[in-house]
């Protein structure tokens, strides 16, 4: 099996492992969760869409936000949700699917350097069959291989190191700066209003990042490998939901559309 498997270019994807007495529940929850996510930022593109008031540079920004949430949910759940129905050794996926899987995981994640890393996978002789993961990224595609993937490696943490300390110095000048801002200010409800939607927008960073990091990182050690699926999961699963919520109610034009919205909704009804 293992060789007309591996001679055909299909995989098997180890997903998520739970006993079958959970996984109705596990699935339940999840597809709640991915209903919410593309509910939710479907709602906030089709609200800025509609609204004219709401056409301009930043509320089109915000749009882009809620496209790359759903891409980025929508590219693993449904495979994912589908997997946890099945058996562990019927859990298969084409090498080619696994590889646009991986570029789209990517996208989400970043920008086009991942394009670099996942031709420096590609490009490696596979050996291997299973995709120690939930769902393909580069790093289980380049642990196909038997070949040294140390030039992988070493990308890929270098790379990694340096996004996320440039992400964190920027965050952390930026807030800096606000908080200057506001221990200046003499405004109560400025500074009352800044606090709020900082707060709210360094949770949804805090967790990103770091769930984002840890994945990433514990795909280099294996005896966590429980731990790693969790947090890749978390992380395309809790900041799409919750930038709905953080970037769209905590903006005034947005929030009292939606107030609005469904204040004429209850007359109606």
């Amino acid at each position: 099996m293992d060789n007309l498997t591996f001679r055909h270019g299909i995989l098997l994807v180890e997903g998520l492992k739970v006993t079958p007495q959970s996984s109705q529940p596990v699935f339940i929850v999840l597809l709640l969760a991915y209903v919410f996510t593309v509910v939710s930022n479907i709602g906030l593109i089709v609200l800025i869409s509609t609204e004219k008031n709401l056409h301009d540079p930043m509320h089109f920004l915000f749009c882009n936000l809620p496209v790359n949430d759903i891409i980025g949910t929508t590219v693993i759940m449904p495979r994912l949700l589908q997997d946890i129905l099945k058996e562990a050794s019927e859990r298969y996926i084409s090498y080619v699917e696994c590889v646009i899987q991986a570029y789209f995981v990517h996208v989400f994640t970043a920008a086009c350097h991942y394009v670099l890393m996942i031709g420096l996978s590609v490009r490696l002789s596979h050996c291997r069959y299973k995709i120690e993961n939930p769902f393909c990224d580069n790093a289980s595609l380049f642990k196909l291989s038997c070949e040294n993937v140390i030039i992988n490696n070493i990308f890929g943490i270098i790379y990694t190191v340096i996004a996320l300390s440039l992400s964190a110095i920027s965050i952390f000048i930026t807030y800096v700066k606000i908080a200057t801002v506001c221990i200046t200010s003499k405004n109560k409800a400025l500074n009352s209003k800044a606090i709020k939607t900082c707060c709210t927008h360094l949770a949804v960073y805090l967790i990103m990042f770091i769930s984002g990091a840890v994945f990433i990182f514990l795909h280099r050690f294996p005896e966590y490998s429980d731990s790693r699926k969790l947090a890749s999961i978390m992380f395309h699963i809790v900041p799409p939901g919750l930038n709905p919520l953080v970037y769209g109610l905590q903006t005034k034009e947005i929030r009292q559309k939606i107030v609005k919205l469904w204040r004429r909704k209850n007359r109606i009804l």
